[in-house]
């Protein structure tokens, strides 16, 4: 049976499992699991650019990801959560970022992708939240 070790990095992870008492990724075996990854820094801040927001997400992830020994390599699926913008489509404001960010971490690999409007995220000046599952290479490519 695989041990289950669960992650929350320095700085709004640990806030996070204090606060709320909830881990920023889970580890079970070869699989690893993410919280959904706010565009926030370690205060809260948000940019005021919707771009630097999904960014920051990203970054998060990719932050939550190292602290469980996994990377955008590993990633198998991405689910991510988007409040429109009351005048632009998720696919005009949201995916030219989103999609530049794929490219730019993870190369050619190609998860699966499964993006949902939503009205509101957990923090109310949210615009974007991204969650994934990962299978760490074992072969170290």
């Amino acid at each position: 049976m695989s041990a289950t070790t669960f992650y929350a990095p320095p700085g709004y992870g640990e806030e996070f499992l204090a606060s709320r008492r909830y881990s920023q990724a889970v580890r079970v075996g070869d699989r690893v699991e993410t919280s959904g990854q706010g565009g926030w820094d370690d205060e809260l801040n948000f940019p005021e650019s919707l771009e630097d927001e999904i960014v920051a997400a990203f970054d998060n992830v990719e932050r939550v990801l190292a602290a469980a020994g996994a990377g955008w390599h590993d990633v198998i699926a991405v689910y991510s959560y988007h409040v429109p913008d009351t005048v632009d489509s998720i696919e005009e404001s949201h995916n030219p970022v989103m999609i530049e960010q794929f490219r730019k971490r993870m190369g050619d690999r190609a998860p699966i992708w499964t993006q949902t409007g939503v009205a509101t995220l957990a923090l109310p000046q949210m615009r974007i939240e991204i969650r994934v599952v990962a299978v760490v290479d074992q072969t170290g490519a």
